[in-house]
């Protein structure tokens, strides 16, 4: 099969595409053809090696997993011995590591059925990015309705699902985002939109009780500046805050959270079944809306990472397997 490949860490530089074995599923696995694959933040992670922490776990001088791509939707081919859910045939979504190929093998606990009223690739740039957009400002965030919410980086992947689903649970929302993509943040649902390079979200005009923070840079000062005195700020990503563990920032206020009584929370999304059962309902119900960017086939998929690397994406950039 066709597949995403690298041999290094580096740049969108170090992709290619090439033609490797079709994987076999284990007893809990599932074997499926991929018919998109969406791009998220954290492929980039795994393509650059950054922050090297991570490399721990990914491979110390090259990638482990040598195929690109997690988010996936696709037609079922076959299950392992063990799985229980998902039958040949049957049209799934989720996490299944090397999915810019052809075909990809995904654990039964991390995907689930795809709603009916989406395509294939509405659907494949869900799962990472709006699970952790809910686990943000559900679990960790403890979102309640009526709640101010600011969000730092609202355009981006998560940023987008994170707007849709704070609105759902009945907060009122502020989105951060440059001034070109501000139309795009009002049209997602935010009540309203700062501008990166020309507002200030600390300048004491408001405060909020729950920030998420996506991937930004802002000292804690600056965040606290802009909380109400019992809020909290959830630490989304790692974009800009070091290459060697990526969670300085974050570590230093978690710290900081035992001895004030502001929280300063960091996020360590989970990739879960019951999470994309939960958004597929609010996807049935037209409450959550996927939205895509750019489609590219497999051979320009290095076209696909450069444009995520250069920041230019509003919402998620799919792939598909044929040209």
């Amino acid at each position: 099969m066709k597949a995403v490949i690298q041999d290094r860490y580096g740049s969108s530089e170090v992709l290619r595409v090439d033609d490797v074995a079709v994987p076999e599923p284990g007893d809990h696995d599932v074997l499926i053809k991929v018919h998109a694959a969406g791009l998220d933040r954290g492929t980039e992670h795994l393509m650059t090696g950054k922050p090297y922490a991570m490399r721990m776990a990914t491979g110390l001088r090259r990638p482990k997993m040598p195929i690109s791509g997690r988010d996936v939707a696709g037609t079922v081919v076959r299950v392992g011995s063990a799985v229980t859910q998902f039958a040949a045939g049957d049209q799934v979504y989720g996490v299944a590591p090397g999915s810019f190929a052809e075909y990809a093998v995904g654990p039964e606990n991390k995907l689930a059925h795809k709603p009916e009223n989406l395509t294939f690739a509405q659907a494949a740039v869900v799962p990472i990015s709006a699970g952790t957009a809910l686990q943000a400002l559900r679990d960790v965030g403890k979102l309640r309705a009526g709640q101010e919410v600011l969000i730092i980086g609202a355009s981006g992947g998560v940023g987008s699902y994170a707007v849709q689903l704070a609105k759902i649970l009945g907060a009122r929302v502020t989105g951060v985002a440059s001034a070109a993509k501000a139309d795009f943040v009002r049209s997602l649902g935010a009540d309203d939109v700062l501008d990166y390079d020309r507002d200030d979200f600390a300048d004491g005009t408001r405060h909020y009780d729950l920030i998420l923070d996506i991937g930004g840079g802002s000292s804690l000062r600056r965040l606290r500046r802009a909380l109400t005195p019992r809020g909290t700020v959830v630490f989304v990503g790692s974009e800009n805050t070091g290459n060697i563990t990526g969670m300085g920032r974050q570590l230093r206020g978690a710290m900081m959270s035992l001895f004030v009584r502001q929280r300063l929370a960091l996020l360590m999304a989970k990739e879960r079944a019951s999470d994309l059962q939960v958004l597929a309902e609010h996807l049935q119900a037209g409450q959550l809306t996927p939205s895509i960017a750019e489609s590219y086939p497999l051979s320009h998929a290095k076209d696909a990472m450069r444009l995520l690397e250069a920041g230019r994406v509003r919402g998620k950039v799919v792939i598909i397997p044929k040209d």
